[in-house]
């Protein structure tokens, strides 16, 4: 007793209860043979085999309009199709696509491109399968193989909801009358674009479509008919049962209208339709369910056997009415593009109406489709296939019109099926043994098939066993449908679908039906079902409706008309062909978006340039105003003139100016006196001559002075001009200068003037011919401008004189220099007051060529002021202060005297207030082989600058010079009791060196360099490499997975190996983006340098890891994006129906083709990429040195756009484009570590910390002094993070601490150079604050560095430029703290080098040195200074300083310039000399480590040194530096 029933469901599941999975929905097809895929898993069979397109023209090809042998309906056709439909759909492409296109013959389609192919893409396959030969692939049924009305519900419950009415257990109905509801929801119907309307390129919604179990159901109006004529069959079997039943609900009724509606269908198809189509007598009895029958489609089935009734397709349906009128075509019956074309014909062209079924079906239903159907016989059973399936079935935009018959050969290779004789042994149904013997050709009266087909076949094939299953068996179909082959298989499938099935309408044993029931299915035809849904009655169609026979309905009337077979000669043609690109639509905004991104890196650039620019501008315009300002005070009481113009040349632009006269001069100005432009000195000025124009205005005046460049003004009026004259002639009459006046013309003053730059012009050709003369050298022909000067340029060049500010300028030094004054008195022998050719080259050939004597006397004769004869105290004093005025030095007043009296009593003349000659040179009689080598530095000389400072005797040769380096190092100096550690002149020591004798070659040097370089950088290389390593791995394991394992993914088809790249590529980016965050924990590196853990990781090299990991994120992103570039260029080229699988998440409906602009704007991909472009653009160019160098604020306030770099990673990532993300893999580790450093970082800058003293130091340095947090805990050599809430903003800046660790407050010195700092600057300005307390200032740090490690070498050489001593300052105060407390130091000996520009940059430097100084009782500190704003080492007024800097070194242990026991040079040091004199100062030590802190320039000067002196093996130099 059945207590309740089991309807059947919809996917197939639990219908075999031993086996739940037989005959579900989306289950591999089933084999009957064994696959001959070509690698035996997964390539096409076949690959040997005959163009599937040449088949089809050779074998299929024909005339249509032949009748079927039994009088076949086109009926019993197309209800074929729908049987097909309801039990297999094996036709959706693979996921991803797998393209396996067929190539076109030549001339196949006329004007095609070259290499042009019809598409194909290979079904979707089990994702298990395909890997070996064990499991080869196998493709998937998408629905059930059972007949149960999936056509009808739908293969699923949700699909099958979404028909539903939901009241009397109805199907939802249009509003247009008894059809399906229209798709308004959106369910994925199969929508490809109609091929008659390819013409426009367009897609159309699937809205249009009516909603039916079937997504196929659409594709044309015959099969649409049978869809409408179902649905209005179970609504029949609803409303019975709703009027019969009141008691039953909805889903009661629904249920068993469904249930009785499928059983009448199987009957259909089993007892009615099948044995018409196999032309059998009946369908073998049923004998029961058999649980151990598999249902599943064959592949032979799907592929090759249901074809068949390709063969049977009319290329046209007729329509009639039930008074046996047959309609005729109008322009409401098809979307033909030619209206005139397309009306008055008596058939549906089945080419024309491929996805656009209800047009037809709305214009006059579908009673006339089904009676036309039933009154018109099939095409005849034989190899002959209609041209609307045979070249013109539907196909996609880009190839609107293909063959389906080399599509079915296609799909058998696609499916691995092996050759027809292969299969048909494997069924048992023999081999043939010849082409002649697949029909029995020429002796088979049932066959239609013409033997020149075989004989085309076998010139195609060659072979029998090697033709594709499809052609084999089409060509052996007789006039009783099928051939053995597919008959055999059909049979065999629907029997096996009926066996197979636990639901079988006449398996009593589910419950379903009762016997009577069962006899009432077997008795219900397919007539009745369309009496019963439809307005058609019993005597207007016939009985059996799958055959059309004399006495049938209106058969007499379609005969007369000869309609009851149509050929394709009576209907309208089918459209043409057409391809489409799919960039079309693309192309602009894909130019615009690159090109928008390559606009946006190059406005970047420009505005940072922009930006730097105005902040420079910035600076020197104050610095003009403040200069405008002195020169305001400066001529306030002298005559100026405002709106005159400059005129300086033919070439050249009018620029205005400001002429100012007083203080025996002509200045001129340039605009608001931002520069002096032009200064005639009228000091021993006898006369000047004015010319003026006559004409054009009369308002140009020029002043002339001999030897120099005439003043050209131009005025804006004539009595502006006159004004001006006549103030200039009272200015000069008051100096008792004569005036000489002359009238030009315009064209004549201009063209006789004499302008500056002609003016530079001889002046560059008198100096360089005088130091030709001077140093014996010949003139450079590139230098003149003829290779022979002509008489009159040498007759200029003879005749020039210089006046004192040119003789000022070529010396560098200021006009009213006494240095200047004096030596320009003593050149000018004639007392001219300017210098002749002659007067210059007598000066230069005594310092070219001159002996000691021959220089010393011209210094004598220089600073001998009053021409007595003799050089007094005073003016050997005053000789001193004239050489430092150009390099702004001073002497304090009791050094200059202890000094001179000092030299004086050395010589003898403890008691001569005045010195002559004979006198000067005993003074300088042991310094006098300085003078051997010394010149004076003039501009537009030759003299050789040398590296090393040397002093040598006249009579030593150049290559012993060469060889030679002054060396100056302390040596402790014992057996001195009044004081041990005194240093004298014994430690200014000149140690003679010679070139070394090494054994080894050069190459053998570069190799022990390389070996040096790795011992010193051997952590450094080691973690490089490992990045390096990891980071390859990185990007290759993506690569590798996109190339090798996704090798046939869909996305690696179209794009190739540009998807490999960019994803490897991100997974790169992935990685750097993240490690990088692990570089800026500042708090958390200071920490790990302390342990043990910087004995094997190089924490002070994180800021220059933290680059490199950003110049190869930048690398990985440029190739990522250009790879993308590419990407989605091919993406924009792909078929929707391709983008909707491979990306999945990105859904779009059927009837929209996603352009460029969707991919990149439209999804938070494609929107956050270009995002991330923009703010990672902005992020490296404002990190490059030359923002950081001219626009630090820009660059910090970028660099802080990290936060939304990393949001919008996290963004692109979600998007799931390509693939799942996995940023998070690599980010949140190193995010978590830097959010815990950032908060540590936080707590410490919610502590403001009160300023205790500020002072303005020289050189625009501010000294704060604040107190030192509780638990402050440092190293000598570290730094902090500043900031200044009274500065309006939180920008925090780094600064090296000055102050030791033992100290109770902390200390920084801060440069203003730039904004903010300037800004520091001011606001601790006295003048500014007014009285009021100092501002206070948050602390973030310390954090640690290299030069806190100096005390681990046995030597240490710090080194430090400019303001890069601070951190120096901390540690030389760290020495005197633990000298003192008698601390045990590791380090034996530390050099201090100190390279500034003058001792007045950082005098404050200098009482910490004297503090070393006085307490460094051990001699464990070298302090060396190098003064840079000197002359050249040679120049006669350095090497006079030299000479007084040792001599008062030697009598007072101190220097003549700082006060200081340390040792001063005058110029830049020269490293290598240096560091080698230390090495062999210190022959037993093997590691020097050497530290600098300073410019780039000078850090890459001390690494050249230590890169040097690392070939020759001695010793190692580890160099350590820090850039400001």
């Amino acid at each position: 007793m059945i207590l309740f029933t089991e309807y059947p469901g919809y996917d197939g599941w639990y219908n075999n209860p031993t086996n739940p999975n037989w005959g579900a929905a989306d289950m591999p097809l089933r084999r009957l043979v064994p696959p001959a895929y070509s690698d035996g898993s997964y390539k096409p069979s076949g690959h040997n085999r005959a163009s599937p397109l040449e088949l089809s023209e050779a074998i299929m090809k024909g005339e249509t309009g032949h009748r079927s042998f039994l009088n076949r309906t086109v009926l019993m056709t197309f209800f074929g199709q729908q049987v097909v439909e309801e039990i297999l759909d094996a036709q959706r492409p693979g996921c991803p696509p797998e393209y396996f296109n067929i190539p076109l013959p030549e001339g196949h389609i006329p004007n095609a491109p070259k290499d042009f192919q019809m598409p194909f893409l290979r079904t979707r396959y089990d994702m298990n399968t395909g890997y070996s030969p064990n499991s080869p692939r196998q493709q998937l049924n998408e629905v059930t193989p059972y007949l149960d009305g999936g056509l009808i519900y739908g293969t699923s419950k949700a699909w099958a909801d979404a028909l539903r009415e939901f009241h009397g257990g109805r199907l939802s109905r249009s509003h247009r009358g008894n059809y399906p509801h229209e798709n308004d929801i959106g369910l994925p119907m199969a929508n490809p674009p109609p091929p008659a309307e390819a013409h426009n390129h367009t897609l159309r919604n699937a809205e249009r479509f009516f909603k039916l179990g079937n997504p196929r159901g659409n594709e044309n109006p015959f099969l649409l008919t049978f869809g409408i004529l179902l649905f209005r069959y179970h609504n029949y079997w609803a409303d019975y049962f709703a009027a019969r039943q009141p008691g039953w609900n909805d889903e009661k009724i629904y249920n068993e209208a469904r249930k009785w509606t499928i059983a009448i269908y199987q009957n259909i198809v089993l007892y009615e339709w099948l044995p018409a189509f196999l032309n059998l007598q009946e369908t073998p009895s049923y004998s029961g369910y058999n649980q151990h029958v598999h249902p599943g489609i064959s592949h032979v089935f799907q592929s090759a056997a249901m074809r068949f009734g390709h063969t049977l397709v009319p290329p046209g349906v007729i329509r009639r009415t039930t008074q046996c009128e047959y309609i005729k075509t109008t322009v409401h019956s098809s979307y033909h593009p030619n209206k005139d074309a397309k009306s008055g014909h008596h058939g549906i062209r089945t080419c024309n109406s491929y996805w656009n079924p209800q047009v037809t079906i709305l214009e006059h239903d579908i009673e006339p489709i089904l009676l036309g159907m039933a009154s018109q016989i099939t095409e005849r059973e034989d190899n002959i296939i209609t041209e609307d399936l045979r070249g013109m079935v539907f196909g996609p935009l880009e190839f609107s019109r293909r063959d389906l018959m080399a599509l079915n050969i296609q799909r058998g290779r696609d499916h691995g099926l092996p050759d027809y004789n292969t299969i048909r042994d494997y069924l048992g149904l023999g081999r043939k043994e010849s082409f002649e013997d697949i029909n029995n050709v020429g002796n088979n009266s049932k066959s239609a098939i013409d033997k020149n087909i075989i004989r085309r076949l076998k010139n195609i094939s060659g072979n029998i066993d090697n033709i594709d299953v499809w052609v084999g068996g089409l060509l052996e179909t007789t006039s009783d449908g099928p051939g053995e082959l597919f008959h055999h298989v059909i049979l065999d499938q629907f029997l096996r679908i009926r066996d197979g099935d636990r639901f079988w309408f006449e398996n009593i044993n589910n419950g379903l039906f009762t016997r009577h029931n069962i006899t009432t299915i077997r008795n219900t035809f397919l007539k009745d079902v369309v009496v019963a849904a439809t307005d058609i009655t019993n005597d207007d169609i016939q009985y059996d409706v799958f055959h059309y026979n004399k006495g049938d309905p209106c058969y007499d009337v379609g005969e007369a008309m000869d309609l009851l077979i149509i050929n394709s000669t009576s209907m309208e043609e089918c459209t043409k062909i057409h391809t489409f690109d799919y960039f079309t639509g693309s192309e602009i905004a894909y130019l615009v978006s690159f090109g928008a991104i390559l606009l946006w890196i190059f406005a970047c650039v420009l505005l940072l340039i922009i930006l730097s620019k105005a902040t420079r501008w910035w600076k020197m315009k104050e610095q003009k105003r403040r200069a405008v300002q002195q020169s305001m005070e400066h001529i306030s009481n002298i005559l100026t003139y405002t709106g005159v113009k400059e005129w300086r040349g033919f070439d050249a632009p009018c620029i205005s100016v400001i002429v100012a006269l007083g203080a025996k001069a002509i200045t001129v100005y340039g605009k608001d006196f931002n520069e002096k432009r032009h200064v005639i000195n009228l000091n021993n000025t006898k006369k000047l001559s004015f010319y003026i124009t006559v004409d054009q205005g009369c308002r140009y005046f020029r002043v002339k002075m001999e030897k120099e460049y005439d003043l050209v003004l131009m005025f804006s009026s004539r009595v502006s001009r006159q004004k001006f004259i006549g103030d200039m002639e009272g200015f000069l009459g008051s100096l008792k200068i004569m005036i000489k006046t002359k009238e030009l013309t315009h064209d004549m003053m201009l063209f006789g003037s004499i302008t500056k730059q002609q003016r530079q012009k001889t002046l560059e050709r008198f100096f360089r011919t005088a130091f030709a003369h001077a140093l014996s050298q010949d003139l450079d022909p590139s230098d003149m401008d003829t290779v022979c000067w002509s008489a009159e340029i040498a007759q200029e060049v003879l005749g020039c004189r210089l006046t004192k500010q040119e003789f000022a300028e070529a010396l560098s030094m200021q006009p009213k220099s006494l240095f200047v004054e004096q030596m320009f008195e003593v050149v000018d022998k004639e007392n001219f007051g300017t210098i002749s050719f002659r007067d210059l080259l007598d000066m230069l050939i005594i310092f070219a060529k001159g002996s000691p004597e021959d220089k010393l006397r011209l210094m004598f004769d220089v600073y001998d002021i009053g021409r007595t004869g003799t050089l007094s105290r005073e003016e050997f004093k005053a000789m001193l202060k004239s050489m430092l005025e150009g390099m702004s030095g001073t002497i304090e007043q009791d050094s200059v005297e202890e000094l001179i009296d000092s030299m004086f009593e050395k010589a003898g003349f403890k008691e001569k207030d005045n010195l002559n000659f004979r006198n000067f040179l005993k003074l300088m009689g042991e310094h006098k082989k300085h003078f051997d080598r010394v010149y004076i530095g003039v501009a537009g000389g030759n003299y050789r600058e040398e590296k090393v400072i040397p002093a040598y005797p006249a009579t030593k040769g150049g290559s012993l010079r060469r060889a030679e380096t002054l060396i100056r190092a302390y040596k402790q100096i014992e057996g001195k009791k009044e004081n041990k550690y005194r240093r004298t002149l014994k430690d200014l020591r000149y140690v003679k060196t010679v070139n070394a004798k090494y054994s080894r070659t050069s190459f053998e040097r570069r190799i022990l360099a390389t070996t040096r370089f790795i011992e010193n950088n051997r952590l450094r290389i080691f973690h490089l490499v490992l990045y390096f390593l990891v980071l390859f791995g990185i990007f290759a394991e993506r690569a590798y997975y996109f190339t090798i394992e996704r090798e046939h993914a869909g996305l690696r088809q179209i794009a190739g190996y540009g998807v490999s790249i960019t994803r490897g590529a991100a997974s790169a980016m992935l990685f750097t983006f993240s490690i990088i965050l692990l570089t800026m924990c500042r708090n958390l590196l200071t920490k790990l340098r302390q342990t043990f853990l910087n004995r094997f990781i190089p924490f002070d090299s994180a800021l220059a890891f933290h680059k490199i990991v950003a110049f190869s994120a930048l690398f990985f992103t440029i190739i990522h994006c250009i790879g993308h570039a590419l990407n989605f260029y091919h993406i924009s080229t792909q078929p929707a129906d391709d983008l909707l699988c491979l990306f999945r998440d990105y859904f779009h409906r059927s009837h929209e083709l996603p352009k460029f602009q969707y991919w990149l704007y439209n999804t938070i991909t494609g929107f956050t990429g270009v995002l991330l472009v923009i703010v990672t653009a902005i992020i490296f160019i404002f990190s490059s040195q030359y923002a950081r160098k001219n626009s630090f604020n820009l660059f910090w306030i970028t660099h802080n756009l990290y936060i939304i770099l990393y949001i919008l990673m996290m963004l692109h990532g979600t998007g799931q484009l390509v693939q799942r993300p996995f940023f998070h893999l690599f980010f949140v580790g190193p995010a978590v570590v830097f959010i815990f450093d950032k908060l540590v970082s936080v707590s410490k800058k919610k502590v403001t910390l009160i300023v205790k003293r500020a002072e303005l130091l020289p050189s625009n340095v501010t000294f704060l002094e604040f107190q030192r947090p509780s638990h402050f805990e440092y190293k000598s050599g570290q730094w902090v993070r500043l900031s200044c809430p009274g500065m309006g903003n939180t920008e925090y800046h780094p600064f090296t601490l000055t102050s030791a660790p033992h100290e109770d407050t902390l200390t920084v010195h801060v440069r203003a150079v730039g904004p903010w700092t300037t800004k520091l600057y001011h606001l601790f300005d006295p003048i500014n604050l007014k009285g009021l307390s100092y501002p206070k200032i948050c602390l973030d740090g310390p954090f640690g560095e290299g030069h806190q490690d100096w005390y681990q070498f046995d030597v240490a050489v710090l080194i430090g430029g400019g303001i890069g001593v601070t951190p120096y300052a901390s540690i030389l105060k760290d020495i005197i703290s633990k000298t003192n407390s008698n601390s045990r130091i590791s380090c034996k000996k530390v050099y201090f080098i100190w390279v500034t520009r003058t001792q007045k940059h950082f005098e404050w430097l200098t009482d910490i040195i004297r503090e070393v100084e006085d307490n460094d009782k051990t001699g464990l500190v070298c302090v060396h200074l190098f003064i840079t704003q000197f002359y050249q080492k040679f120049d006669l007024r350095t090497t006079m300083l030299y000479i007084c800097e040792r001599h008062f070194q030697k009598i007072s242990n101190r220097s003549l310039f700082t006060g200081l026991r340390s040792i001063t040079h005058f110029g830049r040091p020269h490293f290598t000399s240096f560091l080698n004199s230390v090495q062999k100062h210190h022959p037993d030590v093997k590691r020097f480590g050497v530290f600098s802190c300073g410019p780039p320039g000078m850090t890459h000067n001390v690494e050249t040194a230590c890169s040097e002196l690392n070939k020759y093996g001695t010793a190692g130099f580890v160099h350590h530096y820090e850039n400001f």
